[in-house]
């Protein structure tokens, strides 16, 4: 379990984010060289867990998840990037296979030039959840 899986799970399973961006365009770890614009790319960033000493214990854990939105367009980015937020933002609870799910947004990149003359622009979370240890 992750923050990647959690946040993936999220923007999968909303129906407005998948009217704009196809769940088989929404990837983990990186998107091939053909896929179809727009795209979601879910990429850990960094995690931190707490140590527990009790066995048996869950432990809490926090991962930086970026989501970059690449587009064919400045119109398609920005409207992406709304409903990325949108999707996971403020959201709690058992989430995608993680209990005590916690995510709040982190701060938002650049707009930058995507590869093959696209557009694009990451939206950063930090996801919070326990795990057995």
């Amino acid at each position: 379990m992750s923050g990647v899986d959690i946040v993936g799970a999220l923007l999968r399973a909303d129906a407005n984010v998948t009217a704009m961006i196809p769940a088989a365009s929404i990837k983990a770890g990186r998107l091939p060289d053909d896929v179809s614009l727009p795209a979601l790319l879910v990429r850990k960033t960094s995690g931190v867990d707490r140590q527990t000493l009790k066995r048996g214990a869950t432990r809490r854990t926090t991962d930086r998840v970026s989501v970059t939105v690449r587009a064919a367009n400045y119109r398609d980015q920005v409207a992406a990037m709304s409903l990325v937020r949108a999707s996971c933002a403020g959201r709690t609870g058992d989430i995608g296979g993680g209990t005590n799910v916690a995510i709040l947004t982190a701060g938002t990149g650049p707009d930058v030039n995507g590869p093959g003359d696209s557009f694009e622009q990451t939206q950063d979370f930090k996801v919070s959840f326990d795990e057995p240890t």
